[in-house]
Parts: C-alpha cells; structure tokens; sequence
C-alpha cells in the first residue's frame, strides 16, 4: 500500500503543475485581451516584446509536463528515464533562454538598433527545432514535418533550380531576423499575436461550453425536435453539431463531445456502424464554417484580410446553411434506402432523453453565449472583446446548471482546461510562423501564382480544382486554423492574382481544409468518429466524404457566384435576382447529389442515374446561362419522370 503511495505521487504533483501552468495561461490570455467594460478597469494589452514570449514559455512549460519524454522513456525504457528527464529540462532551457533574448534584445531595439551575429542565429535555429519537436509531440507528423521542409528550403533556396531558386542572404543575421526576433513573421511574429490577442478567448469560451453541460441539453432538444422524422438521431445529430461545433472551432473535439450520445442512437435506429460515424464526422467538422462563430478561424481571418468580422460571419451563412441542408437530404436518402421509419417513442434506450425543464436552462449556456457575442460586435466591440463579454456573462449563467451549483471547482477546471488547449494550439501556430518565415523570405507564393496560372491556363475553374487539392494535401491531419494559415499564405496571393476577391479566395481555403478532416486517407474526425461507432475507419471516412460531398462543391459556387456571399467584400454588388437564381440551383444540385452519393431516391438508382445525377449537379453551376438553364430544366424533366416511373411501379 505504502509502495502505492509513493509511486502515485509524482503523477498527483505532475497534475497539479499540468493545472496550474494551465490556468496560469487562461488568467494571463483573459488580462491581456479583456476590454473595458462597465467598472472593469482594462489591464492589457500588454507590450507584444513580453506577452508573446510570456505566453509563449508558459506554453511549453505546461506542454513538456504532459507530453513529457519523462514518461515516454518510463513506459518504454525505464532504466533510461533520465535521460528523458534531461532532454525534458534541456528543451525548457533552450526556449526560457531564447524567449528572455527576444525580450531584451526587441525591448533594446525600440531605442537603438540591434546587430545580429552568430550567437543570435544559433538561438533562431535552436528555438525552431524546440517547437517543431513540440509540435510533432503535440499534433503529430504532418504540421511538423511541413516545418522541417520549409526550413530545409530557406537554407538550401540558393541551390534550387528555376523560379524556386531564391537570391543568396547572409545565414547568421537574415535567420535570426526572419525566424525569431521579429514581431511581423517568424514564431513570436504576427499569426502568434494574432492568436494571442484575438483568438483566445474564443478557445477559452469553447473550453468553458465543453465543460458546463450545455451539450447534452443541446442533443436532447435536437432529438426532441427531430424524433418523428425518419432519420431522428442522425438529424439530431446534424443540428447539435453545427450549434455546438460553431463554438468549439475543433472537428475532433465536437466529435468526442455529442458523438458518444448520437452515434449509438444513430446506430439503435438501423444505420449502418460506417454511417453513423461519417455522419456525426461530417457534421461536426463543418461547425467551424457554420457562423456566427465559426472557430477561431474566422477571427484570424478577420485580422488577416482586414474585413469586418461581421462580413464575414454574413458571407458565410449561406454556404453553411446550404451545406447543411445536403446533410439532412443525404440523411432522408439514406433513411429511405434501409426502410427507416419515424420512432417518436426513445425510452428504450439506454441514456435519458427525455427533455426536462432543466435542459432549456442549459440550453441558456449555449445560446446566450453565441447571441452576446453577436451583440457585442454589432455594438462595436472587437472579436476578442465580445469573446470576453460572451465568457463572462457564460460563468455566472453556468450555475444555472445543478452540476456547477453543487461542485463551482467545475469552472476552474473549465479554464484550466481552455488554456491547456489554447497552450496545445500555441506549439502548432508557432511552427506556422516559421512557414510563414520562410514564405515571406523566399517570396514562395509568387512562384505558387505563376504555376498556378501556368497549370491551370486560362481557365479558373482548373486553378481553382488545383488550389482545392493542394488545400486538402497541404492540411491533412492538422488542426483546422494552423492548416487555414499554412495554406492560405501560400495560395492565397496566387488565388486574388487569378481575379478573385480577398474574402474569396479565404473563404475557398477554408472550406477544403475543414474537409481535410473527413478526407482519407487522413481524416482525423472520422477516425474519431469510428472508434466512437466501432466501425472500420477507412469506411467511416468514405461515407462521410461521400455525405459530404456538397462541401467540396459549395467553395466552387460562390468562387463563380459571389453574389451568394451577400456583402461587397465578395467582389461583385449584391443582385438580388443573381442571389435567386443561383440558390434555386443550388437546391436543385443539392438534391440531386444527396441523392446520387446515397445511391437512392423514391426507389434504388441505377449506375446511370448516379451518373446522370452528378452530370447534371455539375452543368448546373457553370457560369454559362445556356449550359445551366438548359440542365435545371433537363432536371426537372428527370426528376418529374422518376417520380411518374416510381408511382406506376408501385401502383403496379
């Protein structure tokens, strides 16, 4: 017993320190970005020369105690766990050494100028292989290793043929600039002010609905509202998750969230394991273009191309709200297809569904929220300051939940847990900035413009399904934002120069690296979602693909439709008919592709249905008003006459 005790403490003390480095990230994060408001004095925004490199060593403090090399080497070579202790301390050393030099040297430099030597390009250099490191411990290979060639190609650009040859540089002064001590690009640049200063408290406010109870309330009024339709918990499912996964801004984290009650009521009422799973995948992946939030990544966009936010959130919403609707369409196909029918009657399961008068009041935390922030903007607060407001009117709000009443340690814990993931996210942004580096050093994205416009011709619908690629390879397997950052840096320049407007080009990056996570062979939120559903992960990933299809469609419509984007920032002025004409359309396509991917409509579709159904989804968008009207009507002629054939079948 005694041995027990001794050998649980270092993990109880690493818990702690994990903790507490947590919430010390959370409290700096909301003093540094919250406004004045009321009586509430403002203490931030402090100097970028400290708060970066403050945040930034908390980070990797709290991010070394949990995914320490300590407990790596314990679990797989024990007699060397020192050595995994050493190179633990080594790592904190380095970064706390690099990150007091910035601070001295960028504080010395407000007075006079700063010479910088080989001292100063070696602390560039070992700063940057500590956070690509931490970033693979983090998040895996693919960001990290995206970093190492980027690195790899500003050392060895000289040496390159053709247009990726760049100028010769001076190593020592131009890497220490362009790397570390530098407050535009580099890791402790713009992207991780940014995240910093805008963005955290929505990572916080995500971090405090996960934690509150909200989301359970909020699956129980989806299926309440959904229960006589066929597709109940799937449709239940759809809705939580566009609603919960606005605010949460991850894919996977939504998944783990509402798929462990919806999935297995997707399965009880007769979808396949495969199904359930690509369905929860592809909807909650999709929370982060839904607005009014949309994650964190609408924040940075908004920083980025300096278009209003609320433009944005309004440029949005009928994309979203289309790509939702291929969902709940695909979901009836599907429902029709296994002879699914409405059962109002859930008691049979094994989790209460059963709607309470408590789970309206926890429907508070998720709505109130989301409206407060609303309100903040369009009363001319920023989108950190209105995250602030959002999260302070959410804390005493979450006791209306009897959980928080009776343990308020919960909220605590929310804020711990929100700085731990906003520490997480850090390691990822920071390995983004030496992309970002590199690019602005070696002027990569003019040489992306020209092959793009070489590779796609004059035809920007082949540029177009060339950037949508390079998006979804670019961003497979990394967190939604630092994916949208890495690649909208590198073809957003060769997009606008092919003649499409800033908010444009941004959104259409965004849209294929959201669909990156349900995209195999690397779909990490359907890879979740199957394990969830004990279905086979390749499959899971397929059919959520294949539900959501109309995602990797609707980028391509408002590229040559940017009218449906409503705001001036699209490019185009608003024409109300143009917007009706190109939404009836998209109706029309959406049916016909939720139908086409299911495979069934009013009866089972042959091979040449399906193909017929995709043609005519396709023709329908082209810009040419004789190819479209032409195919809307050949639709309406083919889907009067599959109605006609289907009654006489069945009359027969």
């Amino acid at each position: 017993m005694n041995a027990d005790r001794i050998l649980a403490k270092p993990l109880n003390w690493l818990v702690i320190f994990i903790f507490i480095a947590s919430l010390f990230v959370a409290l700096v994060g909301l003093t540094n970005s919250y406004p004045q408001y009321w009586i509430i004095p403002r203490l931030g925004p402090f100097a970028p020369e400290i708060i970066r490199p403050l945040m930034l060593g908390a980070s990797v403090f709290l991010v070394i105690l949990k995914y320490s090399f300590t407990s790596s080497f314990s679990k797989c070579r024990p007699k060397l766990k020192w050595l995994g202790f050493s190179f633990d301390v080594f790592l904190m050393t380095i970064v706390a050494f690099a990150l007091w030099r910035f601070s001295i040297d960028m504080l010395e430099m407000v007075d006079t100028m700063v010479i910088f030597g080989p001292s100063h390009a070696m602390i560039a250099l070992a700063a940057s292989a500590v956070f690509i490191i931490l970033c693979w411990r983090v998040w895996g290979a693919a960001l990290a290793i995206v970093g190492i060639v980027a690195l790899f190609y500003y050392f060895t650009g000289p040496y390159w043929p053709g247009i990726f040859k760049t100028a010769p540089f001076n190593i020592l002064s131009s890497s220490a600039e362009d790397l570390w001590f530098n407050l535009g690009e580099g890791i402790v640049g713009g992207i991780t002010g940014i995240l910093i200063f805008t963005a955290f408290p929505f990572v916080l406010l995500g971090a405090m609905l996960e934690r509150t109870g909200g989301a359970r309330s909020l699956i129980k009024i989806a299926f309440h509202f959904t229960r006589n339709l066929r597709g109940g918990p799937a449709h239940a499912a759809i809705m939580s998750s566009a609603l919960f996964g606005t605010m949460s801004g991850a894919a996977v984290t939504n998944v783990v969230a509402t798929g462990v009650i919806t999935i297995p009521m997707i399965k009880r009422r007769g979808f396949s394991p495969a199904f359930a799973g690509g369905v929860e995948a592809t909807a909650s992946s999709a929370g982060q273009i839904m607005p009014p939030v949309m994650g964190a990544a609408a924040l940075v966009m908004a920083d980025i191309t300096e278009i209003s936010y609320i433009h944005i959130i309004i440029a949005a919403l009928i994309p979203a709200l289309a790509y939702y609707a291929s969902l709940f369409t695909s979901v009836v196909f599907e429902s029709r297809r296994l002879g699914i029918e409405a059962v109002s009657d859930l008691s049979d399961t094994d989790i209460d569904l059963a709607v309470h008068r408590q789970d309206y009041y926890n429907l508070i935390l998720i709505v109130v929220p989301i409206a407060t922030v609303v309100y903040a903007l369009l009363s001319g607060f920023s989108p950190a300051g209105a995250g602030n407001i959002a999260l302070t009117v959410l804390i005493p709000l979450s006791f209306l939940n009897p959980e928080v009443r009776q343990n308020p340690f919960l909220i605590i814990r929310a804020l711990a847990n929100g700085g731990r993931q906003f520490g997480e996210l850090l390691m990822s942004v920071a390995v983004v900035g030496i992309i970002v580096a590199v690019l602005a050093a070696t002027g990569l994205p003019n040489d992306f413009t020209l092959l793009l416009g070489q590779a796609g011709g004059s035809e920007l619908v082949f540029a177009l399904m060339i950037a949508a690629a390079a998006s979804l390879m670019l961003s497979m397997g990394i967190p939604t934002l630092p994916a949208y950052l890495t690649v909208v840096l590198i073809l957003g320049p060769s997009l606008t120069e092919l003649g499409v407007s800033t908010l444009v080009a941004h959104l259409f990056v965004l849209y294929f690296c959201v669909a990156s996570s349900i995209t195999p062979p690397v779909a990490i939120a359907a890879y979740a979602a199957a394990s969830i559903a004990d279905g086979p992960p390749m499959m899971t990933a397929v059919y959520a693909m294949r539900i959501g299809l109309v995602k990797f469609l609707v980028p391509f419509v408002f590229a040559f439709y940017p009218v449906i984007l409503i705001v001036e920032a699209s490019g185009v002025a608003f024409d109300i008919m143009a917007f009706l004409s190109i939404i009836v359309r998209l109706s029309i396509v959406i049916y016909l592709v939720s139908s086409a991917v299911i495979g069934f409509d009013r009866r089972r579709l042959p091979a040449w249905e399906i193909i017929v159904r995709l043609i005519l989804g396709i023709l329908i968008i082209f810009t040419d008003p004789f190819i479209h009207w032409s195919a809307s009507a050949a639709a309406l002629v083919y889907l009067l006459w599959h109605n006609k054939s289907f009654r006489m079948v069945e009359a027969s």
